[in-house]
C-alpha cells in the first residue's frame, strides 16, 4: 500500500467499527473507534485489559486534534504544538467531556497522543489507541512481536517495519494553562530535559535577569541591534514591536524616531512590566498577547521584531507576516532581526532550545516574506544572525 492507502485503510477500518494493529513512532498499537462503544468493548477483551482503564485519544494530525478539542487555552495549545507531533502522550484538561468513552470514570481528564507516523499522514479521523499487546506484557516493537490472538482478530494490519520500541513519554499538562506546570508520569522515548526544553515557553526567561542573559548568549546582540536600527533609520511615526521583551529595542527605535510613538506586543507580563518602567509612557502602548494573535490596529509605518519570531514555526511565520502586511501603511516597512540557520553549520553560535527555538535559513525566509506580499532583502547578515527587511510598495 502507499502512504495514501494506509490512512484510508485505517479510517475505513475505524468507521465500520473495526480493529486495527498500526505502527506508530514508538511500538505497535491497537485502535478503534473512540465514540464506538462496542469496538472499545472488543478490543479491551483482545487485549484482556479491565474496560475501567482509560486510554488516550489518538490524532494522525495535530490540526486536527485542535479543531476537536476547543475548550483548550492557547498556553496549552502552544505546548501541544511545541511537543507534537512526536512521541509523547498527554492528559489534558477536558471541561467538555470530550470522548466520555476514552475517560470512563473521569471525564474531566483526556489523555491524547500525536504521532509522527508517514505512512499514516492524512488520516483526520481519530482513534482510541492502545499497545498491541496483552495487559502487561511487553510492548511490541515488530509485527511479529504483536501476540498472534491480536494479529488474527484485527480487522486490518498495517506493517511498520521495526520500530524504537520505547513508549511514548506521558505528560501530565492539566494545570499547565493557568499555572505553567506539568509532571512527567512516565518516562519513555523523549528525556525529560526535552520536555523542559520545549514546555518552559513563555516560562523561558526570567525578566530580571533577561539582559544579562541575551547579551551573553547572543554574542552579535550589539551588532544585530544596530543594524536593525540602521534598517529601520527611515521616518517613522506610528512603530509596531513585536516581542518587546524588556524594552531595549523598544528604547533604541525611539531614540531613532524622536516624533514616534511605539505599540509594543510581547506573551510576558513580567517582561512588559520591566519594559514599561524604562520607556517613556506617553510614547508607548504595550499590549500583552502572543505573536500568533491579531496584531494591535494599524496603520504603521514601522513594524520591528528581535529575536522573537524565531519561536514560531514556519507556518506561524508565514501567518505573521502576512498580518504585519495588512498592518502597515502603504510604502512601510517590516524589519526582521533575528537568528536563522547559517548556511555552514560550523557557524552557529547563538544556543537554542529544542521544541523552543525554530530559526529558519534567510532563503526560507525571503521565501515567505515573498509569499506574504513583501519586496524583500537581506540587510545585513553574520553567520547565524541576520537583519531582513520587507517593504510595501507605495
Amino acid at each position: 500500500m502507499t502512504r495514501g492507502e494506509h490512512a484510508a485503510a485505517l479510517e475505513n477500518c475505524i468507521a465500520a467499527g473495526g480493529i486495527a494493529v498500526f505502527p506508530a513512532d514508538t511500538v505497535y498499537g491497537l485502535a478503534c473507534d473512540p465514540d464506538d462503544r462496542e469496538a472499545i468493548r472488543r478490543m479491551y477483551a483482545l487485549k484482556r485489559r479491565p474496560l475501567d482503564k482509560p486510554s488516550a485519544v489518538m490524532f494522525f494530525d495535530l490540526e486536527a486534534a485542535l479543531s476537536a478539542l476547543p475548550e483548550l487555552g492557547d498556553r496549552t495549545r502552544d505546548a501541544l504544538r511545541r511537543l507534537m507531533p512526536g512521541q509523547v502522550s498527554v492528559l489534558l484538561p477536558n471541561p467538555g467531556h470530550r470522548f466520555p468513552l476514552a475517560s470512563w470514570s473521569d471525564p474531566s481528564t483526556l489523555g491524547l497522543r500525536v504521532p509522527l507516523v508517514p505512512t499514516l499522514a492524512g488520516a483526520r479521523a481519530p482513534v482510541l489507541q492502545s499497545s498491541a499487546n496483552l495487559a502487561g506484557g511487553a510492548d511490541p516493537r515488530t509485527l511479529q512481536e504483536v501476540p498472534i490472538e491480536l494479529r488474527e482478530q484485527a480487522d486490518l494490519v498495517i506493517e511498520g517495519g521495526e520500530l524504537p520500541g520505547t513508549p511514548s513519554t506521558l505528560i501530565d499538562l492539566r494545570e499547565y494553562e493557568d499555572e505553567g506546570g506539568w509532571v512527567i508520569l512516565r518516562a519513555g522515548a523523549v528525556s525529560d530535559d526535552d520536555v523542559d526544553a520545549a514546555l518552559r515557553g513563555q516560562y523561558h526567561f526570567d525578566p530580571a535577569g533577561y539582559d544579562a542573559m541575551i547579551h551573553d548568549e547572543v554574542t552579535g546582540y550589539e551588532a544585530l541591534h544596530e543594524q536593525l536600527e540602521l534598517a529601520a533609520a527611515e521616518p517613522a511615526e506610528r512603530v509596531l514591536e513585536l516581542g518587546t521583551g524588556t524594552g531595549e529595542t523598544a528604547r533604541r527605535l525611539l531614540a531613532r524616531h524622536p516624533r514616534a510613538t511605539l505599540v509594543g506586543v510581547d506573551v510576558s507580563d513580567g517582561m512588559l512590566a520591566v519594559a514599561s518602567e524604562r520607556l517613556p509612557g506617553e510614547r508607548v502602548s504595550l499590549h500583552a498577547a502572543r505573536l500568533e494573535d491579531p496584531l494591535p490596529d494599524g496603520p504603521f509605518d514601522l513594524v520591528a521584531s528581535a529575536l522573537a519570531v524565531h519561536h514560531l514555526s514556519p507556518d506561524e511565520k508565514r501567518r505573521l507576516f502576512g498580518r504585519i502586511r495588512e498592518a502597515l501603511s502603504d510604502g512601510g516597512r517590516f524589519v526582521l532581526a533575528d537568528v536563522i540557520v547559517p548556511v555552514n553549520p560550523a557557524d552557529a553560535s547563538v544556543p537554542l532550545t529544542p521544541g523552543f527555538d525554530r530559526p529558519d535559513t534567510l532563503s526560507d525566509l525571503l521565501v515567505m516574506l515573498a509569499e506574504a506580499g513583501f519586496e524583500a532583502t537581506v540587510s545585513w547578515s553574520d553567520r547565524d544572525l541576520a537583519v531582513l527587511v520587507g517593504r510595501v510598495a507605495a
